[in-house]
């Protein structure tokens, strides 16, 4: 497991220490630090929240996924530590479950730990699955939303994800569903509701097929569309 690697056991025995020396632990024991999920915007630091920064810039500990750009990193205390728990299509850094364990060991030990995610951390971000696991644990969580991608390159573009008498809700799709691919059924249930917006997430790979499926239960091939690749970070 992730905590068996000597430079992890050594972050955490250096923020137990620290702890320590702060007072804040009574015979091996630590009070709890908090744990932090943390929205970062679809890439445009300016579009952090200020909880955001706040947090970002006071946390002992933070672990950040593959969408979180520099610039917010760069925000980041110099007394912190960073730690890269990112996953791309084939290839992940650390399993989920390894960062259920950072996270819990790190706050067992009394550090204040920031979970850095793209987007929105409730929002196809996993948050909901860390905050469960820690909430069960005993660990005191809160979330810090984020302007979810659909947002943010929305007011970039000037494409309303509604509109008076053309799209009068908005659904959000992920392209790769946890048994690979998208689910047929969802697509056809969105399909069937020409008034609505349909937005998909993480759908490069799935793309041609989801189009496929959408045109075959109904959707009109002349539909207005639009595909986003790094929207708000240029």
């Amino acid at each position: 497991m992730a905590l068996q690697l000597p430079e992890l056991k050594k972050l955490v025995k250096v923020l137990k220490e620290k702890r320590e020396s702060e007072g804040k632990c009574s015979e091996g024991e630590c009070v709890k630090g908090d744990v932090f999920l943390v929205g970062t915007g679809p890439g445009d630091p300016e579009l952090l929240t200020v909880k955001a920064v706040r947090v970002i810039k006071s946390a002992d500990l933070l672990l950040y996924d593959r969408l979180v750009s520099n610039d917010v990193l760069d925000l980041v205390g110099d007394h912190a530590k960073l730690l890269y728990v990112g996953k791309t299509a084939g290839y992940h850094s650390r399993t989920q479950e390894e960062i259920h364990e950072l996270l819990l060991s790190f706050a067992e030990a009394g550090a204040t730990v920031v979970r850095l995610k793209g987007g929105d951390p409730l929002v196809f971000g996993r948050g909901g699955e860390e905050m469960d696991f820690l909430q069960q644990q005993g660990i005191h969580v809160k979330v810090i939303p984020g302007i979810t991608a659909a947002s943010g390159i929305a007011a970039e573009l000037g494409i309303p994800l509604t509109h008076r008498g053309i799209a009068n809700s908005v659904r959000f799709l992920t392209g790769h569903s946890r048994k690979g691919g998208t689910d047929p059924l969802f697509v056809s249930e969105n399909a069937a509701d020409p008034d609505s917006t349909l937005v998909v997430y993480m759908g490069l790979s799935t793309f041609p097929s989801l189009s496929q499926k959408l045109m075959h239960h109904g959707l009109s091939p002349q539909t207005p569309a639009v595909a986003i690749e790094r929207g708000t970070t240029l």
